[in-house]
């Protein structure tokens, strides 16, 4: 359910695949996810992309009833996603839901299908955001923005996420991977030093 293919340029891309589910994650997804982060030795840059319609719907119904939707494997997953020294690119291939704006949030870009929509329901749900999953927000769209999302529940069009700054660019569908691929060109081509100093000097202090 992830496909993950590294090239020899260190490019790293992994795909949730799962649409007859709409990509929604499972226990077993997030620690797959999270141990081929961790064992990706030699990767300069990381696209994280979908299967179908939808980037993710975010937990699987049946085990975020059995205890998911609270389990720090989320906030385990946008760690390790954040702290690893390369570009990191989402490419959205439709909507991103619930808990799976974790690892968007926890990329250093984020691009989008025009039909995507972003929403984070946890107000409706009853549960809490993972703590670096609002910090990321306020820290991209500021604290009123992210009020929308997360109190008031608002689902954003890609184009309002854009106008947001919750993305980056809206790609045609058929070009979003190749628009992904051109963004991270410069990093896999620079060297690897420079590459990670311009990234820590983009971060935010």
């Amino acid at each position: 359910m992830i496909e993950r293919h590294q090239d020899s340029r260190g490019l790293l891309t992994l795909r949730l695949n799962r649409p007859e589910k709409a990509n929604a994650l499972t226990p077993d997804m997030l620690q797959q996810l999270i141990a081929v982060l961790r064992g990706a030795e030699g990767a300069r840059a990381v696209i994280l992309t979908g299967t179908g319609k939808v980037f993710s719907a975010g937990a699987d119904l049946d085990a975020a009833k059995a205890g998911l939707a609270t389990s720090p494997l989320w906030e385990e997953l946008s760690a390790t996603l954040a702290a690893m020294p390369c570009l990191k690119v989402a490419a959205l291939n439709g909507t991103l839901a619930g808990g799976a704006n974790g690892m968007a949030l926890a990329c250093d870009l984020r691009i989008a299908v025009p039909t995507a929509k972003v929403f984070y329901p946890v107000m409706q749900l009853g549960y809490l955001p993972q703590p670096s999953d609002a910090a990321r927000m306020r820290a991209l769209i500021g604290p009123a923005r992210t009020k929308m999302v997360l109190a008031a529940g608002q689902k954003l069009s890609a184009q309002e996420a854009y106008d947001y700054g919750l993305i980056d660019r809206i790609v045609a569908p058929e070009d979003l991977l190749p628009t992904a691929e051109a963004l991270v060109e410069p990093s896999l081509a620079a060297d690897p030093e420079v590459a990670r100093a311009i990234l820590q000097a983009c971060a935010p202090t």
